[in-house]
């Protein structure tokens, strides 16, 4: 497996019932820091985590957040949030994981980069830990299928495809259309859902063997070359995985 880097992750509260919730999750992430109203600082005197107390307004924070930290969690409400971040969003791809928790601690919601971003595996993680409800809303993470765009990223795989077949192949995938995956290279650790495979996801180890025909799209794992005809005939249906070679 490819080691990632360990996210750069911060808990930010400003309540008195915030607090506690965020000191709550600090003992059982270390390596998280915390970003609090100086007012509650007391609150984590006890804590190994480290502790950015800030004496004026919350808002002069986000910014520095946005650029130190991958995946942030608020004990804050959720406009208020949507409203500090609002001025600092630049893409899914460059902005960070956000993730809100209620004040009593019962709904974690990722906010912003849910996906690409994982603040959805972040979100249920948390929820695990608070005994809380995660609020997911992407759709293959609501369905508990595929997720096209980030396939394997966990693995090192990479993603080979024009934008508008990611587009239309998570389509299918979501809506329950049959898809072919061929598997010709890398890991078979690949699926890390703890349910099943859904139905609509028909498993080949060679090419050849796919009945194009019989499918929407395909997810094709391997280390060969994709032609420009082979683009072609299957416009818009086919996505390429990338496996690291083996040494």
């Amino acid at each position: 497996m490819t080691n990632q880097p360990a996210p750069r992750v911060c808990l930010v509260a400003i309540t008195k019932h915030g607090a506690a919730q965020a000191a709550r999750l600090a003992a059982d992430l270390p390596e998280a820091d915390i970003c609090t109203s100086a007012k509650f600082a007391a609150v984590f005197a006890e804590a190994s985590n480290t502790v950015r107390a800030y004496d004026g307004a919350l808002r002069d924070e986000i910014g520095p957040l946005f650029s130190g930290y991958d995946q942030i969690i608020f004990f804050v409400s959720l406009g208020a949030v949507v409203r500090l971040i609002a001025p600092h969003l630049r893409s899914k791809d460059e902005d960070p994981g956000i993730i809100v928790v209620d004040d009593a601690g019962q709904f974690v919601i990722p906010v912003l980069s849910g996906h690409v971003g994982g603040a959805n595996e972040w979100s249920e993680r948390v929820a695990d830990l608070l005994g809380a409800a995660p609020v997911l809303t992407t759709a293959s993470d609501v369905g508990r299928t595929i997720p096209v765009d980030i396939l394997g990223r966990h693995l090192g795989w990479k993603v080979e495809a024009p934008k508008i077949n990611i587009t239309r192949v998570s389509a299918h995938v979501v809506n329950g259309e049959p898809i072919a995956f061929v598997q010709e290279a890398g890991s078979p650790d690949w699926w890390t859902r703890p349910t099943p495979l859904p139905e609509n996801i028909h498993r080949f180890t060679r090419f050849d063997d796919v009945p194009l025909d019989r499918y929407a799209a395909l997810l094709w794992v391997t280390h060969a070359d994709v032609t420009d005809e082979r683009w072609t005939a299957l416009t818009e249906r086919l996505v390429v995985y990338r496996p690291p070679q083996e040494a």
